[in-house]
């Protein structure tokens, strides 16, 4: 399974699906990764894994259909077979969606649908909750709003602070979006309308 992945950021779940390839617990390479931003250091961390990484600067396209297509053009020039955003911070445009559909994943920092958006840890810690979580799902047009393939619960602890909780929410995000990612390679995973089952 060739995996094209999309960052914006430090690229600490990038380095994950890195990690579990290269140990053979997923059944998968990494073949390109793409960033909207130019100093994300998601990069620098494809470079040293020897992987195609390229930024792709959205000022210098006429609008968003522009710039999406030029991500796209990137992914099917490498034969990509599923697309990973990992920390890709902007809404991935149709144009994408539609050439790989059901084929796109995102993973989030809560228990989808609760606390949607950029800033979903801090909102659940401050509304209070005793149980966040992290979430992987199916990418669609609507931000954080695709078919659910995998959830983790985080337990809040009394003596959690916002860092402390981001803490441990990542680490459950480097173990279960790779677990998310081989379940699809190893043809598991079904995706009915919105509801996606795991076969044994």
């Amino acid at each position: 399974m060739r995996l094209g992945v999309l960052v914006s950021g430090s690229g600490t779940n990038l380095q994950a699906i890195l990690d579990a390839c290269e140990a053979g617990d997923l059944p998968a390479e990494v073949v390109c990764v793409v960033s909207d931003r130019e100093d994300a250091y998601a990069l620098v961390r494809a470079g040293c894994a020897g992987l195609p990484a390229m930024f792709i600067d959205r000022k210098a396209y006429r609008d968003e259909d522009e710039f999406n297509h030029e991500i796209l053009d990137v992914l099917q020039g490498c034969g990509v077979d599923y697309v990973v955003m990992a920390g890709y911070m902007r809404l991935l445009g149709k144009e994408v969606l539609d050439a790989f559909p059901m084929h796109v994943l995102n993973i989030h920092p809560t228990l989808l649908p609760s606390f949607p958006g950029a800033h979903g840890i801090r909102d659940a810690f401050e509304y209070g909750v005793k149980v966040t979580g992290v979430t992987v799902h199916f990418a669609n047009e609507v931000f954080d709003r695709g078919p659910i393939l995998a959830q983790e619960e985080v337990h809040v602890d009394d003596d959690d602070t916002v860092e402390t909780l981001e803490a441990k929410i990542h680490k459950v995000e480097h173990r279960l979006y790779p677990a998310a990612l081989k379940a699809i390679a190893s043809g598991r995973v079904r995706v009915e309308g919105r509801i996606v089952r795991l076969e044994p």
